[in-house]
């Protein structure tokens, strides 16, 4: 009788000790409330809280959680109908908080979410909730995060998943997005030309430039050339007056004979004539090439070589004295 007693008993005191241990896994914490009022968390790990008098309240998940914002249709500030969803990622900082100051934590957190929703991209353009996710995100995070910190919560991100606009201004926004496309090739196709039409003008003025360097070049060398010819011709004919002054006849002969057979030879290359008149018998011309040969046979001697010029007597004065 007495061994079944304290069998009995044993057993109760196991049975009891083993109700009273609270195991918390990682990643929550559990609320232990005594005789309904909270007292304290457990922490991960073995903790131990006498049975009937201590109990588990809330067992909270202090990981990191997310919450999807169901999809909706919102009115954007210039009358567009919009249909957004997303989702919220949250982390329980203080379980008593989250267990004790609002029920329903993870309803709450969804309609709260969805009213900022509606309220930050209602201010909104169609354009500028296309365009600014970003500020969209931060905004609502801003909001929302302030509104959960007396829950004991920290909101951590908040993303748009998809923002759908109708049909027609699907379409509307397509024929936009073609004509600035167009709108830009024709202004790039523009520029193109502009500037082909600017480089083909330089060009053309280059070349210009180059052909009237080279024509004022060529002017320059043509002058040069007919100035040197000038200066020969200039000094033949002060040689030849030279040797007239000096008693010599023969070199008037030389210089007529010469231009008069340039002529002659000017009648023979001309393309048009296909016969030469000569206005005076060819034995004048005979003659006066051979009046050129024996002005070299006179000016060279009988074998070549220069014949000196005499001396010209010197001119005496009215009194019988040289005058030089």
């Amino acid at each position: 009788m007495l061994t079944t007693f304290a069998l009995t008993l044993t057993g109760l005191v196991l049975f009891y000790l083993a109700v009273s241990v609270k195991v918390v896994r990682q990643g929550y914490q559990y609320t232990i409330e005594r005789f309904g009022r909270f007292t304290e968390v457990a922490k991960p790990g073995l903790n131990f809280y006498p049975a009937f008098f201590y109990a588990v309240g809330r067992r909270i998940n202090m990981m990191e959680q997310v919450v999807d914002i169901p999809g909706q249709e919102i009115i954007t500030k210039d009358n567009a109908m919009v249909s957004v969803d997303g989702v919220v990622f949250f982390q329980v900082l203080d379980a008593a908080k989250a267990a004790y100051e609002v029920s329903e934590l993870y309803v709450a957190i969804m309609q709260l979410a969805t009213t900022n929703l509606r309220t930050v991209m209602g201010s909104m353009d169609l354009d500028e909730t296309l365009s600014k996710r970003d500020e969209i995100n931060a905004r609502l995070l801003s909001v929302v995060d302030q509104a959960t910190n007396s829950w004991g919560i920290k909101i951590t991100r908040v993303e748009l998943k998809d923002i759908r606009p109708p049909a027609d201004i699907v379409n509307a926004m397509g024929r936009q997005m073609k004509a600035e496309r167009e709108k830009r090739a024709n202004i790039l196709d523009a520029e193109g030309a502009r500037a082909a039409e600017i480089l083909r003008a330089e060009g053309e003025k280059q070349g210009q430039i180059l052909q009237a360097e080279g024509r004022r070049e060529a002017a320059f060398r043509d002058a040069e050339a007919r100035e040197r010819e000038a200066e020969a011709e200039a000094k033949a004919t002060q040689m030849v007056s030279d040797a007239i002054s000096a008693g010599n006849p023969q070199a008037l002969n030389y210089f007529i004979a010469q231009k008069y057979t340039e002529a002659v030879s000017q009648f023979a290359t001309s393309p048009n004539a296909k016969t030469i008149l000569f206005p005076v018998e060819a034995t004048q011309l005979i003659g006066t090439l051979g009046g050129i040969g024996q002005l070299a046979k006179d000016a060279l001697g009988p074998d070549g070589m220069p014949v000196p010029t005499p001396p010209i007597p010197p001119r005496r004065g009215p009194f019988g004295q040289n005058q030089g």
